[in-house]
């Protein structure tokens, strides 16, 4: 384990459900969940508060489910039941590794999960524990990429590190253009105007309107996490002009 000193105090991990897929495309990985699971352990042990909000695309997709008929309320409400799932499954990953994780869901299922309450989520972070959100915002129409953003704002986090299958943001899909230019750094508003698939709209918006940095990097790559939460410069970063 090399010896990196964190940047950041406290910082918020997305990541898609799709990346605890692995390359199966569907449902959890065990592997790939335990690389993860190993990945924070070592973040948390530098002394980062780390929070973490996990998507449901490997498990059902409720856009997707929508756009072929489906009501579009319900099938929000089971995509995020799905990140329910894989928030339990990442809490069980980190358990073994010795990491004292909670999960907090924005829907009351009080059997699997604690209630959302944003003090005591915070004090779990200073004590260092891991909180997991799962649910989303608990609302229909926001994705878990604006449950994000919300949750990193209400406690009070440095950054939001956004793990995808890329090692960054592109001009274009650079697994079908290779001509794809890649961004080390972006503002808001260019990721706005230009469409980028960072986070949706609504996301970037609000990290926007509260100087919230996004960095966007490759989780599949071992020892990124702390890479990224040390402050090397891997990835892009999402900014404001004046930050």
């Amino acid at each position: 384990m090399q010896n990196h000193k964190p940047a950041y105090n406290r910082v918020l991990l997305k990541l898609s459900g799709e990346a605890l897929a692995g390359e199966q495309g569907y449902g959890i990985d065990p592997l790939v969940i335990s690389a993860i699971a190993a990945e924070v352990k070592e973040v948390v042990s530098a002394g980062t508060q780390l929070a973490l909000v996990i998507g449901g695309g490997n498990i059902f997709r409720g856009v997707a489910a929508s756009s072929k008929g489906m009501d579009r309320a319900s099938a929000d409400y089971m995509g995020m039941l799905a990140t329910v799932i894989n928030s339990l499954a990442l809490q069980d990953a980190l358990e073994k590794e010795g990491v004292i994780t909670r999960v907090q869901s924005a829907i009351a299922m009080q059997e699997v999960a604690e209630p959302y309450i944003r003090r005591r989520a915070i004090r779990h972070l200073e004590k260092g524990r891991v909180v997991i959100f799962a649910a989303g915002t608990g609302n229909p129409y926001f994705t878990t990429d604006t449950a994000a953003s919300l949750r990193a704002m209400e406690i009070n986090a440095n950054v939001i590190l956004k793990g995808t299958k890329v090692d960054g943001v592109y001009s274009a899909d650079p697994k079908k253009d290779p001509n794809a230019v890649k961004y080390s750094r972006l503002t808001y508003i260019e990721v706005l105007k230009k469409g980028l698939q960072v986070m949706d709209a609504t996301a970037t918006s609000l990290c926007m309107d509260n100087n919230l940095p996004i960095v966007v990097f490759d989780i599949t790559r071992p020892g990124n996490v702390m890479k990224v939460v040390s402050g090397e410069e891997i990835g892009t970063i999402v900014k404001g002009e004046e930050q």
